[in-house]
């Protein structure tokens, strides 16, 4: 007469099996919020990047209309200069 399979090593087996899958799925949980971590961190720096752009955009547009912006953008960026100012040119550059 063959011998059947027992009950209890049915459950021992379903047992080890779900253990088996239960790892698993930690294990693949645990990869999951590694990943979610890593971009929390990305994004907050990102997000302290852009608030330092900010703060020096609105810096830059409260200072835009004080004389010496405008004296220091006419002077670097569109090469004017005030009226009887002698202005030096290196020609060794």
């Amino acid at each position: 007469m063959k011998k059947i399979i027992s009950t209890k090593k049915i459950y021992i087996l379903f047992l080890i099996i779900f253990i088996i899958y239960s790892f698993s799925i930690l294990i693949k949980q645990q990869i999951k919020l590694n990943s979610y971590n890593k971009q929390i961190v990305y994004y907050t720096g990102e997000l302290e990047n852009k608030k330092e752009k900010k703060d020096e955009l609105v810096s830059m547009k409260e200072n835009v209309n004080s004389p010496d912006y405008i004296e220091d953008i006419a002077r670097n960026k569109l090469d004017m200069y005030f009226p009887n100012e002698r202005v030096y040119i290196d020609i060794s550059k």
